[in-house]
């Protein structure tokens, strides 16, 4: 069995994963591993900015992704610091693209050991028709994906 040396945790700053946050932290602090956190910012969402950007001439999709993924890494370096308080090697990443493409090519990249996403524990309509990025990272995954489901009684 392979050792987990390399973890890698999908970050969408739900209540849920940022719980998968805090566990990879711990099991990274059990395994001696090291963690990557990623945000995706979805590019279907800048797609439909764009369709409305048409009718706001001063609205610039440019500048507003811009500004979006600035605001994602910083809120990822914050919850580095949050979670663990400097012990472990964390590295932080923001991309854009499909969520679950760009989590396949990140492993691709990267080579973590083990991928963490915290999922709701429940389907909804959406999930039913389309598919979450969960279910179709589960289909995909080609290293163990372990998901975190939490209570959030904190």
């Amino acid at each position: 069995m392979k050792i987990i040396g390399h973890i890698m945790v999908a970050i969408d700053f739900s209540p849920f994963s940022i719980s998968a946050a805090r566990y990879s932290t711990q099991l990274a602090k059990d395994v001696d591993a090291k963690i990557l956190l990623i945000n995706v910012y979805d590019q279907r969402h800048i797609n439909l900015m764009n369709t409305v950007a048409d009718r706001l001439p001063d609205f610039s999709v440019e500048m507003h992704v811009e500004k979006q993924v600035r605001e994602r890494e910083k809120r990822l370096n914050d919850l580095s610091k949050k979670i663990d308080g400097n012990t472990l090697e964390i590295d932080t990443v923001v991309r854009i693209g499909i969520p679950f493409k760009v989590l396949l090519q990140e492993i691709e990249e990267k080579e973590p050991d083990l991928l963490v996403m915290g999922v709701k524990g429940r389907s909804d309509v959406v999930d039913v028709i389309v598919g979450s990025c969960a279910q179709k990272m589960f289909r995909r995954s080609p290293i163990p994906l372990l998901s975190i489901r939490d209570n959030f009684s904190e």
